[in-house]
């Protein structure tokens, strides 16, 4: 996301290089490249107007100190107006309500409603140690209904079975009934979406609104849509009272003009963004952060706190002390740290928050290691007995022929694994003599330094 956003304000950035104070004559023309770049990046044509114009106001005339160039005294205006323009850090759903709380979600198909329903149900469950029910009035498409319930029994939420015959209001009463008498403490309503914007889908989701008194009211965003999505965004904020909204798929190749244009047409708080299909990819909007994203900074602190939060800790002890002790790194503990790269979606996933500079560096040293890649190597482990993990140098030519086609994979893939391995093993060995490696991971929260990984 906000990759050519990223790519042209730095580029407008670096044109101020050399200039001792910043005059309204030299930023006109990097004005000018941000307002480009934005429209670019399909952000609403006001939302551009006003931005450009505080990013102008404020950065003519700021003096440059000896510890800022030009550039970084522009890019801490920007970064300052972007974080602005998004609005406040979201703290969450608003729960202090009579339980059930019911939150409804609604948007247009196709925009991650459902899935967002799994992952909010997940965060409500794991961060805020709530009792949730599903419930779906899309018996337009059934097959939302069994996904909602799949979803349902992954997170270990509670699920409302509903029919495609069932009228969406009978479907929202019989959950919210259900909840009540359960003692649910939240209740998540999947709404029904449509390819556009039509008037029975607003009286529909007006007429839930108006006798399921939803207390949370959230509008779900496909941030690959563009102007498209902001269009939605006014449509759904005239028809409903909405408290918030969601942005989903912000780990695709879009422009991101949705993130900087919706919360400034509706007047609403973006309160989360889905970063990925799993049903923990799902984090509160920090518009600092994201700010940060979007001028190549990074995002250390996000990235920081997805480790913290998926690595196996006790496995990362075990593994730890098992090393010091000059016990061998093994193929097992390798295939650990691929399942833990793997959760964390790849390296694709955790390189989009590394500052630009480091993302080239970054991704030549992860080589191969991406979500396929990952498959794959963890299937060849897989392939082999525990032994052969145990003792890799057991595994001679027809073992290795026997682990390639268990794997699905050629012969010398295996081979290129077992190499690395072996390097990898020797290189740790001479670490784990003096304490180093144990210090390193520990480090790391518990993984591998890079470089350790497959290549």
């Amino acid at each position: 996301m906000f990759d050519r956003l990223t790519e042209t304000l730095s580029a407008a950035v670096r044109s101020l290089s050399g200039r001792g104070r910043l005059s309204e004559d030299n930023i006109a023309d990097t004005v000018r490249q941000v307002r480009l770049a934005l429209l670019e990046a399909d952000v609403a044509l006001p939302v551009v107007k006003t931005f450009t114009d505080a990013v102008k106001a404020r950065a003519v005339g700021v003096e440059v100190t000896k510890s800022l160039t030009p550039g970084q005294a522009f890019i801490k205006v920007v970064h300052d107006e972007l974080t602005s323009l998004m609005g406040e850090a979201s703290t969450g759903l608003n729960l202090r309500a009579q339980r059930p709380v019911v939150v409804m979600l609604a948007g247009l198909q196709g925009a991650g409603k459902t899935t967002t329903a799994g992952k909010l149900a997940r965060w409500l469950i794991e961060k805020q140690h709530k009792k949730v029910l599903l419930a779906s009035t899309d018996v337009y498409r059934p097959a939302a209904i069994l996904q909602l319930e799949t979803l349902a029994g992954q997170v270990g939420a509670g699920f409302t079975p509903a029919a495609a015959t069932e009228a969406p209001l009978a479907i929202a009463k019989r959950a919210l009934a259900e909840a009540t008498l359960q003692a649910y403490d939240v209740l998540l309503l999947d709404t029904a979406g449509r390819l556009h914007i039509d008037a029975e889908m607003m009286a529909e989701v007006r007429e839930l609104e108006a006798q399921i008194h939803p207390h949370e009211r959230l509008f779900v965003v496909d941030s690959m849509a563009g102007q498209d999505a902001v269009n939605a965004a006014k449509a759904f904020n005239d028809a409903l009272t909405l408290t918030g909204i969601v942005l989903t798929k912000a780990d695709g190749d879009a422009r991101g003009g949705a993130a900087l244009s919706v919360r400034q047409v509706t007047g609403k708080p973006i309160l989360f963004i889905g970063t990925g299909e799993k049903s923990e990819a799902l984090e509160l909007f920090q518009p600092e952060r994201i700010a940060s994203r979007i001028l190549g900074m990074g995002d250390v602190l996000s990235l920081v706190e997805q480790v913290q939060g998926q690595v196996d800790q006790e496995k990362a002890e075990k593994l730890a002390r098992k090393i010091s002790k000059g016990k061998s790194f093994d193929l097992s503990d390798l295939r650990d740290q691929l399942a833990q790269l793997q959760q964390m979606g790849g390296m694709a996933a955790l390189l989009d928050k590394l500052p630009a500079q480091m993302q080239a560096n970054a991704a030549a040293a992860a080589g191969a290691a991406n979500p396929k890649a990952l498959r794959r190597q963890i299937g060849i482990i897989d392939s082999m007995t525990p032994r052969e993990r145990r003792r890799p140098e057991s595994i001679d030519g027809s073992r290795k022929r026997r682990i390639a086609a268990g794997a699905g994979v050629q012969l010398p893939e295996v081979n290129r694994l077992l190499k690395q391995f072996d390097h990898m093993q020797k290189t740790m060995k001479k670490l784990a003599k003096g304490g180093m490696l144990k210090n390193m991971m520990r480090g790391m929260g518990g993984r591998l330094p890079p470089g350790f990984g497959p290549q």
